[in-house]
């Protein structure tokens, strides 16, 4: 039976029960695959039993075991989802959420593994396979599949052409093994196990006197870390490591994550689709709700590309009751080549752990030269009250309303009112000379504030000023002028900051001025020649960004160290080669000390495909691509709780220094 007539044979068999099917807007009945699939991977027995009431059905996704008929799950789920039918499942047409194309992120429970350039864990509805095996073939180009010197398809039949010097591709196939497997899908101790805290290698101090070892961790009198933290490595395995440590400690998130554009100025994957990217980012925001504290807030970079998107996911993680506001980030005066609007903007979503908490959000400190003290309180003026309530500001004699000049427009009882205040010390009659007096009212200097504007001013060219000040070397790092009106808005000295999309280093730079404690992690090598070396300069006082504003003069500390690599380093080996005859003496390398993908046919692919003529040919990145791949992806960073396995080689101050900070001390 092929696959059109088996499909069919099963939604027929399935018609009888009415949990996996909705009725649409034309009243037909839709096959409500999300459902269905939930069911089958429950085990659910009124769909093992219908399944199995069918000759042909059970032929193919059960094995017969004595008298015993097992169900092959990952058979039956993998099929419907290869061979589902247009229009005959519903996408749950009355409900608005975010869906992977097959599924709504929200209700999806398969993890799936999938680390581009830039690394990622993507859930969604895919899974692992355990009965096949996977290997390389090279495929021809049909000629209706060729292209002319211009790059234009060459029509069959087509004479005197030119072909292409490498015609067809490698495909990634899969063959069933000869082994059974039964009721096989990802397994939640090999999620647990890849969610796992990682050992902490590399560390470093840096203080005004420069690197120095790092001998302890200091922590407070709640046994929380505080330190300033810089950590090289995925930022979704990080998040997972230090969630013991400062989960529901955290008053501000602030990231600035890829916008998901051909133009990303990080060297992300470029390549995401909509709904990875949707999926890399739900993986990494539901860690980051569980790191704010009860007031905290977070605050999200985005463009247009996505930005309506994002919304409904962070609706989704932190409830649409916890969004504060939209902020515009004004990034660029206007002018450009633009094909239709010129676009001057950015936006930073925000959200609240808890809106209903007694959240602050201050666009800055009041700031007057005039100070007062009323029994023993330093006490701020507030013009805006004295406007408001005692007069318009005069600006023919610089003035507000004079006191011996209220008897001309205001009451007897309003001037009784005032003469009260003035007597209690609540309004202020401040001598301005020549006999003339200004009736004032003044506030607490801790309570002298005024609230966020929406739009934030902030030009992309003042943080390339910045860093290329700094003598380095980075496209389009955010303004310090945003982030400190950001960090103002809702942390006080001390608070807790983190970052996870590092990048530059902006948000750890301004949180070090502003005295704020910081956590910030970035995979890429340029955190060390870019982000780390950018501290080390405010350490030593450099005066660019926000310094004088905040009259910052130098000082302070912080912590660098690195997740421990292991497959990881497999990878930036593979990606260091220079050409296939380094990658061909690499592959030994790989397959005698890193783990590699059990179900790939290794030995095949070293003593057949990377010796075929076609293999050879292709670029050097498709060659790349295709070792990347064998690398088993759980494997790629060294857990907490195997690093004292002596093929690792960590380090004895490593393994210390790990141990400490997840307060497992012996």
């Amino acid at each position: 039976m092929n696959n059109t007539k088996l499909k069919e044979q099963i939604l027929e068999t399935l018609k009888t029960d009415d949990r996996v099917w909705t009725v649409g807007s034309d009243n037909k009945k839709e096959l409500n695959q999300t459902r269905l699939l939930s069911l089958v991977e429950e085990i659910d027995g009124n769909i093992i039993q219908l399944l199995l009431e069918d000759d042909n059905i059970r032929d193919k996704f059960f094995v017969k075991i004595k008298d015993v008929y097992v169900f092959k799950t990952n058979d039956f789920v993998f099929f419907i989802e290869e061979n589902r039918v247009n229009n005959m499942y519903t996408q749950y047409k009355n409900r608005i959420g975010l869906t992977d194309g097959k599924r709504f992120l929200d209700d999806s429970k398969d993890v799936v593994l999938n680390w581009p350039f830039k690394d990622c864990i993507l859930e969604g509805g895919q899974s692992t396979e355990e009965g096949v095996d996977n290997y390389f073939q090279w495929q021809e180009t049909t000629m209706k599949d060729k292209l002319d010197d211009e790059g234009n398809k060459i029509k069959e039949g087509t004479k005197n052409v030119k072909e292409v010097d490498v015609e067809g591709h490698y495909e990634q196939k899969q063959a069933k093994r000869k082994e059974i497997f039964f009721n096989e899908v990802i397994a939640a101790d090999e999620i647990d196990r890849l969610e796992e805290p990682k050992a902490l290698v590399n560390w470093k101090r840096y203080t005004t006197k420069g690197e120095e070892k790092v001998t302890a961790i200091k922590r407070d009198e709640e046994d929380t870390i505080k330190e300033n933290l810089i950590i090289k490595g995925n930022n979704l395995l990080a998040l997972h490591s230090l969630k013991k440590e400062f989960s529901g400690k955290v008053k501000l998130i602030y990231i600035d994550p890829p916008y998901n554009t051909d133009t990303d100025s990080f060297v992300y994957n470029d390549s995401f689709s909509h709904s990875a990217w949707l999926s890399f980012m739900k993986n990494r925001i539901e860690q980051a709700h569980n790191y704010l504290c009860s007031d905290g807030v977070i605050f999200i970079h985005c463009d247009d590309n996505e930005q309506a998107y994002l919304k409904v996911l962070m609706d989704e993680v932190f409830g649409r009751q916890n969004f504060v506001s939209t902020l515009i980030h004004q990034r660029a005066k206007g002018g450009g080549n633009a094909k239709h609007i010129v676009k001057g903007h950015d936006y930073a979503l925000v959200y609240a752990k808890n809106l209903s908490s007694e959240l602050r959000f201050i666009r800055k400190k009041i700031i007057q030269s005039k100070v007062i003290n009323i029994e023993g309180i330093d006490y701020l003026r507030n013009d805006d009250v004295v406007r408001k309530k005692f007069g318009k500001y005069d600006k023919s004699t610089d003035r507000r309303c004079f006191y011996e000049e209220l008897s001309t427009y205001k009451s007897s009882a309003q001037i009784s009112e005032i003469n009260e205040k003035i007597q209690s010390g609540e309004f202020v009659l401040e001598d301005f000379g020549n006999g003339m007096q200004v009736i004032c009212k003044y506030t607490p200097v801790s309570n002298a504030y005024s609230k966020v504007y929406s739009i934030i001013k902030a030009l992309s060219e003042d943080g390339n000023n910045e860093i290329s000040a700094l003598g380095l070397n980075f496209d389009n790092p955010k303004p310090e002028a945003i982030i400190e009106f950001i960090i103002n808005s809702v942390t006080d000295q001390g608070d807790l900051v983190l970052d996870y999309h590092l990048g530059s280093g902006t948000t750890a730079a301004v949180a070090h001025k502003m005295n704020r404690q910081y956590i910030g992690i970035e995979q890429m090598d340029y955190i060390e020649t870019i982000a780390v070396e950018r501290l080390k300069k405010v350490i030593d006082g450099e005066q660019g960004g926000i310094s004088k504003a905040v009259n910052w003069k130098g000082g302070g500390d912080f912590i660098y160290c690195e997740l421990a690599k292991w497959n990881e380093t497999a990878k930036e080996q593979i990606n260091e080669c220079t050409s296939l005859v380094k990658l061909i003496e690499l592959f030994d390398t790989l397959y005698e000390k890193y783990f590699l993908n059990y179900n790939f046919k290794i030995k095949e692919f070293k003593e057949k495909v990377i010796l075929e003529d076609n293999f050879k040919k292709l670029s050097l990145a498709e060659q790349k691509s295709m070792f990347l791949s064998m690398l088993d992806l759980n494997q790629m960073y060294v857990n907490e709780s195997e690093m004292e396995d002596t093929k690792y080689s960590l380090s004895v101050d490593d393994i210390s220094l790990t141990k400490k900070f997840y307060n497992k001390e012996d």
